[in-house]
This record gives structure tokens, sequence and C-alpha cells, in this order.
């Protein structure tokens, strides 16, 4: 059965959504709101992957709320990639037209040991440039390969540019929390609004 998708509501005045996603396996429910205060409610039964979810909203100030149901009685790859398609969608529909926002973010964030750089390009072009090697294979139960698969379900449904490096780091979850804290960290800077380019689109093209 193919993916059945319900957009209960795109305000694009707030930049808000909420998106429904329902494959045979998995059903998800996300709600976003891009001007909020970094409030966020989870129910997906990953909870590295909240816990990193958690710092996109901190440090985005994204308000978001996501419920998820996957097959995890099989593993968690269903369930990590599809939050990110969801979540993807999500910000495409809240991004609207993209007029007067600053497009591009970019951060660096440490800690402790590890340090790494994000930079994303809200572009209209799907793309992922991923450059991490994590000390080890698994945070507790969660494994650090559905990382890519979450960024990469992300970058295709929110029609973003989006590198990922990690610059060095001995500790996976400090890798891993860096990467995260850093996305949400580019996130805010890209779709701030500049009162300079109000109504204006930030592309010679005309759109994005």
């Amino acid at each position: 059965m193919p993916p059945v998708f319900n957009i209960t509501n795109a305000n694009m005045t707030q930049r808000t959504a909420k998106v429904e996603r329902n494959t045979l396996e998995t059903q998800i429910k996300i709600e976003i709101n891009l001007d909020g205060s970094g409030k966020a409610t989870f129910s997906t039964g990953v909870p590295f992957l909240e816990h990193m979810l958690d710092q996109i909203a901190r440090h985005g100030l994204i308000d978001m709320d996501i419920v998820a149901h996957g097959d995890l009685a099989i593993d968690a790859h269903h369930t990590v990639e599809d939050i990110g398609i969801t979540l993807g969608q999500a910000f495409a529909l809240a991004m609207a037209d993209k007029k007067g926002i600053v497009r591009y973010g970019h951060a660096y964030v440490p800690l402790d040991e590890a340090l790494s750089r994000v930079v994303i390009d809200f572009s209209g072009r799907p793309g992922l440039f991923y450059q991490v090697k994590y000390p080890k294979a698994m945070i507790g139960s969660f494994d650090v390969d559905l990382f890519r698969e979450f960024f990469q379900g992300f970058v295709n449904h929110a029609g973003v540019s989006l590198h990922i490096d990690n610059l060095k780091g001995e500790n996976a979850h400090h890798v891993a929390e860096t990467i995260f804290k850093a996305m949400g960290r580019a996130i805010r800077m890209a779709i701030t609004a500049d009162p300079r380019m109000a109504g204006m689109m930030p592309s010679t093209k005309g759109s994005l």
C-alpha cells in the first residue's frame, strides 16, 4: 500500500503545519510551529531519537509535536526514516513560498571534545552531504546508521541542501548531539525573516 498523507493544516501566515502519514510500516503525526519557543513533545518509541529531535526544537526555537507508531518489533529503521520524511513534509508546508527568509543557515556546535558543522540551504533542491564517522555503531540501543536515513528522508521532502560534517569527537553521544544542535541553529538562521528582503524571493531565479 502506498503512503497515505493527510495535510490537516498549513497556515502560511503563522508558519505552522500538521501532517499525517500512514503506511503499512508506520503511522506518524507531526505538528510544527516554525516561530515557536522550542517546546516539544514526542511519543515515538525511539527514546534516543526523541532526545536528538528535542535539540532541533530547542536550538531552532521550533515547537514540535511528533507521535509515531512503527514496526519496532523488527527494528527502528522504518520509524526513524519515516519521521524524517514526515518532518520534511511539514517543513515544506510551513515554509510556504519562502519569501523574505534568509534562506541559508550554518552553525558550528561543540560538546566537550566533539565539534560538528551543519550548513543548510532552503533551495528547493534536495541534497544530503553527510561526512560523519561515529566512534561506535550503537548509542545504547540506537543504531547510528539510522541518522543518515532520518536526514535523507528530511532533505528529500523538505527540499533542502544539507551539509553535515563532524569535525572531531571521541564520544558517539557527543558527536550526535553536536550534529542535532547545529541542525537546529542552522535552521533557525535560515528561516529567520530578513526585514530587508520583505516580500522578496531570496533567489535571482524568482522562485525556490
